[in-house]
Order: structure tokens, then sequence, then C-alpha cells
């Protein structure tokens, strides 16, 4: 049974960059509900206002408008992909896909 659940989140990390490639920029534009604590209660735009929009026009190479949203993003980009590739190569290991790193004796 955890084997099943670890291919399962395996399969959704796998799948994350190809659904927010698939999605178009605009899906997380202004429109919805205010979700930042900040500006629903304070009406002040906090560091993380507009990352999730920054991220995603990264994502999709339109770089001038990701700094646009939050110039944050271009630390929070790569943070991410290293986050999303830490995950990944963590699951195969524990799988026993990846080769576990071998440790030299000093």
């Amino acid at each position: 049974m955890k084997k099943a659940i670890r291919y399962t989140w395996l399969t959704a990390l796998l799948l994350c960059p190809i659904v927010l490639w698939i999605l178009p920029v605009d899906y997380f534009t202004d429109g919805g509900p205010i979700v930042c604590p900040s500006r629903a209660f304070f009406d002040i735009e906090c560091f993380g206002c507009g990352i999730t929009r920054a991220v995603m026009n990264f994502h999709h190479f339109e770089f001038a408008e990701a700094i646009f949203y939050n110039s944050l993003v271009i630390a929070v980009y790569p943070f991410l992909a290293w986050l999303w590739q830490y995950w990944v190569r963590a699951e195969l290991r524990h799988l026993g896909i990846w080769p576990k790193p071998v440790r030299e004796l000093s």
C-alpha cells in the first residue's frame, strides 16, 4: 500500500510542471478572491503578492511579465525547480529506481 502511495506522489510530481505548462498563463490572473491576508485585511501588498502569477509567467518564458508581477521570482523560481527535482529524486531513490549516492569513507 505504501508503495502505491509513493508511486501516486511521484506521478503527481512529474505531472505538475506539465499541467502548469498546459494551463494558460492568465489562468491565475486577477478576478478571483484575494487570498493574501495582508491585502485582504490591511490593503497592503506583501513580498509574496503576485508571486503565483510571476511563477506562471516565468514557467512560460515570459520573463518581463514575471518580473513585473514580482521581482522575487528570479530567486523563487529556481528554488522551486530545485525543490521539485529534490523531491522527485528522493522518491525515485526510495522506490529503488535512482541509485543512492555512494559515500566515501574518510
